[in-house]
């Protein structure tokens, strides 16, 4: 129970089936962070959330605890973001989240009390292959407000223990009733919108203590290699950003490639940002993996649409996507989801785009 509306809706769904319920919060960030922003910032796990959640479970007659997760969550989630960006690329730290700490470490702290499921108020839905045994993870019944994506990466062992009760709900106002229904203020609470650990959207100051090499400035490129001014980190951009970059040219220009090594960021026209496919690594397959190619549809961010595309299993759990129509902006470290119909096949890391 983050202390929002969805993962509310989720637990009063649950007690009001009879199912036995148990509330949790995860404390995952220094809670100093939080102590200047003003109510309805968007920012999510702050002490008002916990607090919020607490209240929450006792007006629906479940227990609520308070779980500290966040050294794992440190080393899992926030480290490996750091270093991604200092790398050149653009992490999905939700993915990563979702996989190794809310359905991992949490459950695994969960599972001595006696608890057989996790369940979350994620916009998804999770539904069992009779013919094959395999548990096959479907977008939430709202297109609008799916969450497929940021759970692409779960395994068949976490997608069997795991409930998703606002799923088949049409839509946010939906949910937002329910909650009302039982008495609950939290019903009109903002959505959180930014990374949880940068809650005003300022992740750089997470770099500077984590990856300071991050932040460190360097040349600003064309193409060509010729230097067009300097950049004030390689952690400060992703591919396709056009603000920011200083540059007066009377034209506009994009980030196109981050070169860590050089410590350089080239940028260019629009027309560069074209790709043609890409190729992602560490795929997670829910359920068996394809042994020829296959079509389907592939998202390559969270707020992008899908593009029909060719996959090519290859091997290292690696995948080559090529696209009907070429797609703008691909940003290595981001996570490709493939679906067929309502269903995700799986997703991994994009390491390069084509």
């Amino acid at each position: 129970m983050s202390g929002g509306v969805d993962s509310t809706a989720a637990a009063a769904m649950l007690t009001s089936s009879g199912q036995a319920a148990l509330g949790v919060t995860m404390k995952l960030w220094d809670c100093e962070l939080f102590a200047g922003l003003a109510p309805g910032s968007g920012a999510c796990c702050s002490p008002r959330d916990a607090a919020d959640a607490a209240r929450a479970a006792r007006k629906l007659g479940i227990d609520h605890v308070l779980l500290d997760l966040s050294e794992v969550f440190l080393d899992e989630v926030v480290k490996p973001f750091c270093r991604d960006y200092a790398a050149g690329r653009t992490p999905s730290p939700c993915v990563g989240c979702n996989r190794r700490v809310k359905f991992a470490a949490l459950f695994d702290r969960l599972l001595p009390a006696g608890c057989e499921f996790i369940a979350t108020g994620h916009y998804a839905r999770v539904v069992r292959h009779e013919p094959t045994g395999e548990y096959h993870l479907l977008r939430g019944l709202s297109r609008q407000r799916d969450q497929s994506y940021f759970l692409s990466a779960l395994t068949q062992e976490q997608l069997s223990r795991t409930l998703f009760p606002v799923g088949g709900v049409s839509g946010k106002e939906e949910v937002r009733e329910l909650v009302a229904s039982y008495g609950l203020k939290i019903s009109a609470k903002a959505a959180s919108q930014e990374f949880c650990f940068a809650p005003d959207g300022d992740y750089a100051r997470v770099l500077a203590r984590y990856a300071p090499e991050a932040l460190q400035p360097g040349p600003l490129l064309d193409s060509a290699g010729k230097l067009l001014g300097e950049h004030r980190g390689v952690g400060r951009y992703t591919i396709g950003q056009r603000r920011g970059l200083g540059l007066a040219t009377g034209v506009p220009l994009y980030v196109l490639r981050i070169d860590a090594a050089a410590n350089a960021v080239i940028v260019g026209p629009d027309e560069e940002l074209l790709a043609t496919g890409l190729v992602t690594e560490e795929v997670n397959w829910n359920g068996a993996a394809p042994s020829a190619p296959l079509a389907c549809t592939v998202r390559v961010r969270h707020a992008g649409g899908e593009t029909p595309s060719k996959l090519e299993p290859l091997a290292g759990s690696r995948v080559r996507v090529e696209f009907e129509t070429p797609v703008r902006a691909i940003a290595p470290g981001q996570q490709a989801v493939f679906y067929q119909g309502e269903r995700v096949l799986g997703g991994g890391r994009i390491s390069k785009a084509l």
